[in-house]
């Protein structure tokens, strides 16, 4: 099993920048397809970003493409989300998850993930 901490969220204006970081412990991050995802005060909890076991398959979410930039260093057990152009639609608690999937591949539904970390509040203003 494998327990997963965020860091790097605070409040940002508008068109700046965060990165995010996801810490993994009692296991191998290069054991799981990570994700992120985040959701919004009175909102669904929804899909970021995804990134395969190597890091060769990437999928992001249409809202934050271009903008968003997911990356993992396995060697570190660490995966990151780099979050550049951020809008007030982006305020949201961003959570990391990782998928037990077998192989090279990815998934972007919520019930395709085993593991989750606590959260990292994320807010931009306007």
């Amino acid at each position: 099993q494998v327990q997963l901490v965020e860091s790097g969220g605070g409040l940002v204006q508008a068109g700046g920048s965060l990165r995010l970081s996801c810490a993994a412990s009692g296991r191998a991050l290069s054991s799981y397809t990570m994700g992120w995802f985040r959701q919004a005060p009175g909102k669904e909890r929804d899909f970021v970003a995804t990134i395969s076991r190597s890091g060769g398959i990437i999928y992001y979410a249409d809202s934050v493409k271009g903008r968003f930039t997911i990356s993992r260093d396995n060697a570190k057990n660490t995966v990151y989300l780099q979050m550049n152009s951020l809008k007030p639609e982006d305020t949201a608690v961003y959570y990391c998850a990782a998928n037990r999937i077998i192989g090279e591949r990815v998934t972007t539904t919520l019930a395709g993930y085993d593991y989750w970390g606590q959260g990292t509040q994320v807010t931009v203003s306007s």
